[in-house]
């Protein structure tokens, strides 16, 4: 005689209707933690030996909101990595947080690099007063930053450090991939279970240091996460959790092993070769990135070929690449065939374009705070005609993520280019609003 109002009968063989249950006796409360999930999430904590480890039901995306919430106070000063997804945008929106940025660089095909320890260094010198650093590490494209180095960087300056490691769930549990963010030395580590490891979708973890409040974290939480979280998403990451304790070194021996072959069974490539990154600081070779220069085709081209004609789907297109996103559930048959596809496409390519364009991140010219302009008086205009127009809305490519604009700075020359070069590349772009893609909100001009 409780929640769910399915009653565990089973209405759709397809669903799990018998495994839903909520905080009954016996199955704790994920916001008071006491019985089962503490168990469970103490568990968590001695694999990644963090002073504390936080179970989210709401991605990373959760544990971003509630750890930049928890670290700062309204009117406080961050530093952002500009390639940070929309979520830490949302969370300083939401904060009160004065941002400031620092680009990392990018290489010919728009990808970012890793974060520079001394470009950290010059903007902690040149900005006092910041009391938190956030980066993503590794990227979407599997890019890592020193982590070790950056963070003895942020804490020299009395800041604290927080990494979005969403894509890095399944690092630090082999010598064969790298090191994860909370080893070394992040303040806060969010990672996404379910996007590499073998977790239901929305699962994801928050690991924290001795700098850091286990309180604040609870408090936060308290705020964004869901009262009624799922059992089921809980469930399955006691199951992935005590399957890294139990078989990692084989799993992580095997999934490493498959990426070693895939890599030599692709060397032979000529236009799709999957890109080596070597002057980054590290990089996951779990992630595939397969570039589409000068083939004809776009990255959703590329993307699009794959999943019609031999039934592989892509994590994303970008204008000039594609990113095959593998896990620890990936075997010599999955790669396997993307192999084989990769070259019976390269069989009907030749060097039939030159390109002449370059992927360039515009920089930003913040005139206001975020919340500033989303509370400004506001007008739609033509997205083409919103040259030197102060934002009320964040464009992006989504996937992934990463803003092209933000609430509150100029609309430049640059912005448009680089937006109507992800259209005209089939990229997903995002400007949120009532009018889509045509149209931006901008303060409106007095």
């Amino acid at each position: 005689m409780h929640m769910p109002g399915h009653k565990r009968r089973s209405f759709n063989d397809d669903l799990p209707y018998s495994l839903d249950i909520t905080e009954i006796d016996g199955f704790d409360n994920l916001h008071n933690r006491k019985g089962i999930i503490k168990e469970l999430t103490d568990r968590m904590a001695a694999l990644r030996s963090a002073k504390e480890a936080f179970l989210l039901t709401g991605g990373s995306t959760l544990g971003i909101l509630a750890g930049v919430y928890a670290l700062t106070s309204p009117g406080d000063k961050a530093l952002i990595a500009r390639n940070c997804h929309k979520s830490v945008y949302h969370a300083c929106e939401i904060r009160g947080i004065e941002t400031v940025y620092i680009y990392p660089g990018e290489d010919e095909y728009g990808i970012f690099d890793s974060v520079s320890p001394d470009e950290i260094e010059k903007a902690l010198c040149a900005e006092p007063g910041i009391s938190l650093v956030v980066i993503t590490s590794p990227t979407y494209e599997g890019i890592i930053s020193n982590i070790a180095e950056i963070s003895d960087t942020v804490r020299k300056h009395g800041a604290r450090l927080l990494v979005d490691a969403a894509h890095g769930a399944h690092l630090g549990y082999s010598d064969k991939f790298p090191a994860d963010a909370l080893s070394q030395g992040a303040d806060i580590s969010v990672e996404s279970l379910h996007k590499t490891l073998p977790a239901l979708t929305q699962t994801a973890a928050m690991y924290i240091s001795d700098r850091v409040n286990p309180a604040d974290i609870e408090y936060a939480l308290d705020i964004f996460e869901t009262s009624s979280p799922s059992y089921i998403l809980m469930a399955s990451a006691d199951v992935c959790v005590g399957l890294i304790e139990k078989e990692a070194s084989y799993l992580f021996n095997e999934y490493s092993d498959s990426l070693e072959r895939f890599t030599k069974s692709t060397e032979d490539l000529q236009y799709l070769k999957p890109l080596k990154f070597k002057n980054c600081y590290g990089h996951d070779k779990g992630k595939i990135i397969i570039p589409c220069k000068n083939t004809g085709m776009s990255g959703a081209q590329l993307s699009e070929t794959l999943r019609k004609r031999y039934g592989i789907e892509t994590e994303m297109s970008a204008p000039l690449y594609v990113i095959c996103m593998t896990g620890l559930a990936d075997t010599d048959i999955s790669l396997g065939r993307l192999s084989d596809a990769l070259h019976k496409i390269e069989e009907t390519l030749s060097e039939s374009e030159n390109v002449s364009f370059t992927v360039k991140y515009p920089k930003a010219k913040a005139a206001v705070s975020i919340s500033g302009a989303i509370h400004s008086p506001g007008e739609y205009i033509p997205f083409e005609n919103a040259q030197g127009r102060i934002s009320r809305q964040y464009i992006m490519a989504y996937p992934p993520g990463i803003p092209a604009a933000v609430p509150g700075e100029i609309i430049t020359k640059e912005v448009i280019e680089y937006i109507n070069l992800l259209k005209s590349r089939n990229c997903a772009v995002e400007i949120p609003g009532e009018y889509g893609n045509d149209k931006i909100s901008v303060i409106k001009d007095n």
